[in-house]
């Protein structure tokens, strides 16, 4: 399931979302509804790629560019995670014109 997040999205980080860095996992805090979240160093890495690039398909290639893993597999895990980043209101897909 993808929440209707493709490779051609683009995704930004909520503003309602506080995030620090703990040595290469992440703990997120999502304002709105108290909820912490804490992502392993993957995810972390990941969310590193959606602050930097917001472009799913760019941090496709950057990561088959830094991890042995298949095509496939990779798109089916990150969009998957992407999604399930939406759907806890952590990310938001943006509009084109949206910076």
């Amino acid at each position: 399931m993808t929440g209707g997040i493709t490779l051609t999205s683009r995704v930004r980080i909520t503003d309602d979302v506080l995030f620090r860095d703990l040595q290469g996992e992440m703990v997120l805090l999502n304002l709105k509804t108290g909820f912490y979240f804490g992502l392993d160093p993957m995810g972390a890495r990941i969310w590193q790629l959606i602050r930097e690039h917001q472009d799913v398909r760019k941090v496709l290639d950057l990561l088959l560019g830094e991890y042995e893993v298949t095509d496939a597999r990779c798109e089916r895990d990150l969009l998957g995670f992407v999604a399930l980043l939406s759907e806890k209101g952590l990310i938001e897909v943006c509009h084109r014109a949206d910076p």
